[in-house]
């Protein structure tokens, strides 16, 4: 009985210890002056959730820095069939009228409870269901497909299979995105929030290299970090984009994109005071900053989660402190 406290308590005080250390590097993290250049390079992105009303969208696109959307477009179930989201020609009609240089892609998730650890996410005849079905989507209307698959376990080998599969099916002219888990903050650190949540919140670097293997865009969330201050949220996405871009560096001509939250609605997802789209954008332009040298090959940008749930202030942060940082510090 003894030993097994001892045991007991050591984890405790190894877990402990993980989270002082990753709490000091984020507050630390997340502090300085970001470089000039670390802004908008005219490739971001938003998630469009409905298209009942356009006036948010449209305030965003007439900014000219956003070349992508991710229109959702249906939901897959554990078989790996699509349920389609009905009527989303009538935006892609409203966006090819109003915007045709903006890029769609038919946004397919599939949000589940639990760890994959035991059970793979999909099999092999689920993953070859969703990849056709996905191909289908994209035929309709669409420059190509985004993935958002969560949670899966490190190590998972159904979802670097299924992308590949769909890479296969959309062939090469079609865009292929998915959306990743969050980076780990420190090797290893991944295994204490796995053990008091039960499914996998993190993804190490190199098992985000093997599933955007096949991806022509990466999309790493600026959502959900469960960070009790605005301050270490800052720090764990301008440790999201150090870790991102060392990971994806040896990809050829890869988009990488973070996520900035500016959705209220927990349909999409958790919801938290600190997360804000402001501390985002800062957290992205000091991590640019911060990151081993960005290669050449690699587009970086933002991606506003959800653009139809923004807000003025949402919109408002975007315009200044993401496009035109200069005035704002000015």
């Amino acid at each position: 009985m003894k030993w097994l406290l001892k045991r007991l308590l050591a984890g405790v005080a190894a877990v402990l210890v993980v989270l002082v250390g990753a709490g000091a590097l984020l507050s630390y993290q997340y502090s300085g002056t970001p470089e000039e250049w670390a802004a908008s390079q005219g490739a971001d992105a938003a998630w469009v959730g409905s298209w009942e009303d356009t006036e948010a969208l449209e305030e965003l696109l007439g900014t000219g820095a956003v070349s992508t959307l991710y229109v959702y477009a249906g939901e897959v179930d554990a078989q790996g069939a699509v349920e389609r989201v009905p009527e989303t020609d009538a935006l892609l009609s409203w966006l090819d009228a109003r915007f045709p240089e903006v890029s769609a892609l038919a946004w397919l998730r599939h949000v589940e409870s639990g760890s994959s650890l035991i059970r793979d996410r999909f099999d092999a005849e689920a993953r070859e269901r969703m990849a056709a079905q996905a191909a289908g989507v994209a035929a309709d209307g669409f420059a190509g497909v985004h993935l958002e698959v969560r949670p899966v376990t490190v190590n998972d080998p159904s979802l670097p299979a299924l992308v590949e599969l769909v890479r296969e099916e959309l062939g090469e002219d079609r865009v292929l995105s998915v959306r990743a888990q969050h980076v780990e903050l420190m090797p290893g650190g991944r295994v204490p929030s796995f053990i008091a949540g039960g499914e996998e919140k993190y993804w190490s670097k190199g098992y985000l290299e093997r599933v955007g293997e096949h991806a022509d865009e990466i999309v790493l969330p600026g959502v959900g970090a469960k960070m009790p201050t605005a301050g270490l949220y800052g720090g764990f996405m301008v440790r999201q984009v150090t870790e991102s871009v060392t990971a994806l560096r040896n990809h050829e001509d890869v988009t990488v994109r973070f996520g900035v939250p500016t959705y209220d609605s927990e349909r999409w997802g958790p919801t938290a005071d600190n997360e804000t789209a402001l501390t985002a954008l800062a957290a992205v332009r000091l991590g640019l900053t911060q990151a081993e040298e960005v290669p050449e090959t690699m587009t970086v940008g933002v991606s506003l989660y959800l653009v139809d749930e923004a807000g003025d202030g949402d919109l408002t942060a975007f315009r200044t402190a993401w496009l035109n940082p200069l005035e704002q510090s000015g």
